[in-house]
This record gives structure tokens, sequence and C-alpha cells, in this order.
């Protein structure tokens, strides 16, 4: 394993556990050169997933992809990173779980919606604008008050 700081190839395992999931083992390693830390993961080597777009093209799922666009939504939110992280590895558990081969982007966004909506109000109302491609303010408006009900 190559330091990310320095790129000397020895280091030491400091701590080592499961994640949350226990589909993980979260490695704290140190360099043996420089002394500074970092953290690994080793994780079970899988099939991919694959996405199917809604323009029926097909991609691996990328997790920092996934990841990446639910931070944009949570942008100057108070919402800790692990929080984001942790949606983004149950979503891929639970297709994982499920024995699913190929999942729709649509399944992925209701996914990611529905543990939004349980974070942060505004952070949802910002993904969904995207994910549902809202065309105007009504659409904005129209998906407060149906939160707003749910409340």
């Amino acid at each position: 394993m190559k330091c990310p700081y320095c790129g000397y190839e020895e280091d030491k395992v400091i701590d080592s556990r499961p994640t949350e999931e226990g589909y993980a083992i979260r490695r704290r390693r140190e360099c043996t050169n420089c002394l500074k830390r970092f953290t690994t993961y080793e994780n079970i080597e899988r099939k991919p997933l694959m996405v199917i777009k809604k323009d029926n093209s097909r991609q691996v799922f990328d997790s920092q992809k996934l990841l990446s666009r639910i931070l944009i939504a949570c942008a100057k939110r108070p919402i800790p990173i692990t929080t984001l992280e942790r949606i983004v590895e149950e979503v891929e558990n639970y297709f994982l779980k499920e024995h699913y081969r190929e999942i729709s982007s649509k399944e992925i966004g209701d996914m990611v919606l529905s543990r939004l909506k349980e974070v942060d109000d505004v952070a949802y109302v910002r993904f969904a604008s995207v994910y549902r491609d809202f065309d105007d303010v009504d659409t904005f408006i129209s998906e407060i008050k149906h939160l707003k009900k749910q409340r």
C-alpha cells in the first residue's frame, strides 16, 4: 500500500474494524516513513451493479459519483459527510443484498430521496429538483407543499 502523502510503500496497521454494514474492513494505517496516518477499506470483490439510465444506456454503478451528486444537493447544509456516505453505502448495499445486477437510475434516485427526506428538507427538495427535472417554480412549490403535508 503506497502512502498517499509520500508514496512510500511500507506502513503499519494501527486499527482494524468492520464497517457498520459489515461488508468491508476499515483499516487505519500509519506510514513508516513520514508517520502520517490514512484510512483504507478492504471490500469483498463483487460483480458490478449496472445502472440503466433514462436513455436506456448502461454504466457501472459509481458510489463516488452518487456521493458527489448528493453533496451538491447538500451544499451549505448542516449535514455531516459521514451521514451522506452512509446514505450511499445503504443504497449500494441494498441492491447488492437483493442480488440486483441491473438497477434503474429511478430506483436509485427514489431511494436517495427517501433517505434525504429523513435528514434534511432543503437537501431533499434540491436533489428532487434535479432528479425529477423540475421545469418551473410551480413544481417546486407543489413538492414543498407535498413535503409539508407529510410532516
